[in-house]
């Protein structure tokens, strides 16, 4: 380890970003001691944004950069680095968000959930916690957060239900959708920043651990449900929809869903779904009449947080490569489960690829990343979609990182289990 200036202060500054995230909301209370609408209200209600804090910290790094290299460093160094995933975040998420993919992934779990030998209320809540991270696999996991946190906050969190429920419910969200999106091998983003090193197709990727996420999906999913069974009974109707809006016909519902398909397989090229997105805004406008607002700002706000992530986060390589490199099979699992809850889980992966390792330390270590990626808001690229939707149903104070951490701590374990024990096919 010789780590430069800028990377000792890039891992500084780092630090100082992750204990602002488990401080935010003590800066959104210092928000209530001014008057509604002023200035240092809204700044630090803004401070007490999780989706905003990579962003500020990585804007005062690059005030370091640009006194220490000149004006023309923070240019230099921001066009070094790829925002593709941010970008395609912004875009899956604001898309996924829309009516006619909400109501049609609605019909998918409903129509599932009748199946289940379970009350209707405890049946859906299942459906939407197994099938909803599970089509992460398939429509992004990002998009797959988005569509099933959003079924939930109209479902589940809008209504009176206790506080323990809906950071249990958090958690198990967060580590399914983590674990969801291995059955493919171009959904989940840890996933994609070694596919094509290793090999990896959805032949192996359903072998050694779509078919363990799935199990793990399903057990976690039925101990919460049981767990909070009381909470889950008596009379379900799905909340009704604004009755100023019509039904989405078929067929803008069809156009969607090829504009979310186009969008997933160009996904890797910027200026594509970029240009395709603005095209989604101009039919969302035409029929606006069949459509809810888009969600931009919210879409934007996870963009900037990840963004935020990979400039901070590109510095710190120095230490996080030897440890990858230096770690024994079983001690690199655990190892990178904890590591994942400090940082973006896909960092770690692309970190590990580019050390010598063997079959099974490549298992280990995806296999950890997944896991641990349900632990922290900034451990897996899709969570801040999934925080900025609900945290407004968890009082003034927002969601409690440590809250959040003792949600997703059985999942996560369960998780640990089945990749662990079960054998790859």
């Amino acid at each position: 380890m010789n780590p430069s200036f800028l990377e000792m202060v890039a891992t500084v500054i780092f630090a100082l970003a992750i204990c602002h995230t488990f401080l935010a909301s003590k800066f959104a209370h210092l928000a209530h001691k001014y008057p509604e609408g002023s200035i240092g209200e809204n700044f630090w209600h803004f401070m007490g944004e999780v989706e905003a804090v990579f962003g500020i910290w990585a804007a005062i790094f690059l005030g370091f950069v640009f006194f220490t290299e000149g004006p023309m460093g923070p240019v230099t160094f921001l066009e070094s680095q790829n925002f593709t995933e941010p970008a395609f975040v912004f875009v899956i998420m604001a898309m996924a968000g829309t009516r006619p993919v909400i109501k049609l992934a609605e019909k998918i779990i409903v129509g599932i959930s009748k199946v289940l030998p379970f009350s209707r209320k405890m049946s859906f809540y299942l459906t939407a916690l197994i099938v909803g991270p599970l089509l992460g696999s398939f429509i992004t996991e990002p998009a797959a957060m988005t569509v099933t946190a959003i079924i939930l906050l109209k479902n589940f969190f809008s209504k009176e239900m206790s506080l323990k429920f809906k950071y249990a419910t958090l958690g198990l969200l967060f580590v399914n959708v983590s674990i969801g999106g291995t059955l493919t091998h171009f959904a989940a983003p840890p996933v994609l920043m070694v596919a094509a090193k290793w090999n990896l197709g959805i032949a192996e990727m359903v072998a050694q651990f779509g078919y363990k996420a799935t199990i793990a999906c399903i057990i976690s999913a039925l101990v919460v449900a049981f767990t909070f069974k009381k909470e889950l009974t008596g009379d379900f109707d799905l909340r009704p929809d604004n009755k100023e809006k019509i039904a989405p016909a078929w067929w803008i519902t069809l156009i969607h869903v090829i504009f979310l398909g186009v969008v997933v397989i160009s996904a890797h090229h910027m200026v594509v779904f970029m240009g395709l997105f603005l095209f989604f805004l101009g039919f969302v406008k035409v029929t606006e009449e069949f459509q809810d607002e888009v969600k931009l700002k919210e879409s934007l706000m996870v963009g900037f947080f990840l963004g935020g992530l990979i400039i901070l986060g590109s510095k710190q390589a120095w230490w996080l490569k030897p440890v990858i490199g230096q770690l024994g099979d079983y001690v690199l699992y655990f190892g990178v489960t904890g590591l994942t809850a400090i940082t973006d889980n896909a960092a770690l992966t692309y970190l590990g690829s580019l050390v010598e390792l063997s079959e099974k330390a490549k298992y280990m270590l995806l296999a950890g990343a997944v896991t641990g990626g349900g632990l922290t808001v900034i451990a897996n690229a899709p969570n801040p979609a999934g925080y900025g939707i609900l945290k407004d149903s968890f009082g003034q104070d927002g969601i409690s990182p440590l809250g959040l951490l003792k949600g997703a701590l059985f999942p996560t374990l369960v998780a640990i289990v089945c990749f662990l024990v079960f054998p790859s096919l």
